[in-house]
């Protein structure tokens, strides 16, 4: 038997500099089916402010604008909480669009089956940019990331990401929301829900479309720091550490390994990574129908695989060999 529950949503969406990407993200929210919700945004230190995005849309949302110094995601996240009016907060990156019936998928999820924390998976929107959808392909193909993104991890231990995620009150009562992390602040806090005796759940069909990135380098900086946080995490909750984290190290000095035997006439293991990047080509060909998207993809692939493997291995170099505490290892990347 059903079982219904008085929820009441705030979606709390940290900005820096993005007011396109919060413009875009109101129109998605205009549209939702479910209308019972309130915006919240937090404008963190912003120079590029959303202040009149927010403005042109006051007649159409429950909006509430708050403008605060510069001081991460994480730490935006907790200040919205903290003003938020709802007893459920959902928990939206500033480039994501939500499909009109996510709303309506997350309230039946939770009055059919309530859980105090959820997560979902991201897509790439049909009307995205080649390369946005080789983009998205790189950061969800079991092929690059083991499908570790929401779709193919086991639900009972899925760790909700930032982009896509909700939390009861509750919850952020209890843990005291998001650490001051610039990176991989969202596992941080999805493995303490787990700790503090929450119970969690994977929303499979409760999807969004992420825009994350439009240039390679932009893309290639955010997936290298995301390898610096997985040691980081590492440090605070050594269970986290799985055999698939290891992969784009591997590869990344598989490749350097297979140059270096091509120097000396041994060809076998660079074949491989050929054959690996043409079945990447074959799979986007397949599923997109573009040869562009398709060469992009092997572009994008290769870019997260080496940027997250040099991340991992540069942290795992500074924070477990030399032992240094993660400001001194990595003050100019995380906290100038």
């Amino acid at each position: 038997m059903t079982q219904s529950h008085n929820i009441s949503f705030s979606i709390i969406v940290p900005v820096f500099n993005r007011p396109n990407e919060v413009k875009e993200l109101f129109e998605s929210l205009v549209q939702q089916f479910y209308k019972d919700f309130e915006v919240v945004i937090v404008e963190d230190g912003s120079s590029l402010k959303s202040d009149k995005i927010v403005e042109k849309f006051k007649n159409d949302l429950a909006i509430r604008y708050f403008y605060k110094q510069n001081s991460g995601p994480g730490q935006s996240r907790n200040y919205g909480m903290e003003r938020a009016n709802g007893n459920y907060f959902i928990i939206l990156d500033s480039d994501v669009i939500l499909p009109g019936n996510y709303l309506s998928i997350v309230n039946k999820h939770l009055n059919e089956s309530y859980v105090d924390a959820y997560g979902g998976p991201d897509a790439a929107a049909p009307n995205f940019s080649p390369m946005q959808k080789a983009i998205n392909f790189a950061m969800t193909s079991v092929f690059t990331t083991g499908g570790i993104r929401g779709r193919s991890e086991q639900a009972e231990k899925f760790h909700p990401r930032s982009f896509n995620m909700g939390i009861a009150k509750k919850v952020f009562e209890k843990t005291g929301g998001f650490s001051k992390m610039r990176f991989g602040e969202d596992i941080d806090f999805s493995i303490r829900i787990m700790q503090s005796g929450f119970k969690t759940a994977l929303f499979t069909d409760a999807f969004v479309y992420h825009k994350r990135r439009n240039t390679l380098m932009q893309f290639y900086k955010q997936v290298y720091n995301s390898g610096i946080a997985r040691i980081n995490l590492y440090k605070l909750h050594p269970n986290s550490l799985k055999i698939v984290h290891f992969f784009p190290a591997l590869f990344l000095l598989g490749f350097v390994g297979g140059v270096i035997f091509y120097a000396f006439g041994i060809k076998w293991l660079l074949l491989l990574y050929l054959l690996y990047f043409l079945l990447i080509f074959v799979t986007v060909i397949w599923k997109e129908k573009s040869t562009k998207i398709a060469v992009l993809s092997v572009l994008t692939s290769f870019t997260m695989l080496w940027a997250y493997g040099l991340g991992f291995l540069t942290a795992f170099w500074k924070r477990i060999v030399l032992k240094k505490d993660a400001f001194d290892s990595f003050q100019n990347t995380f906290y100038d």
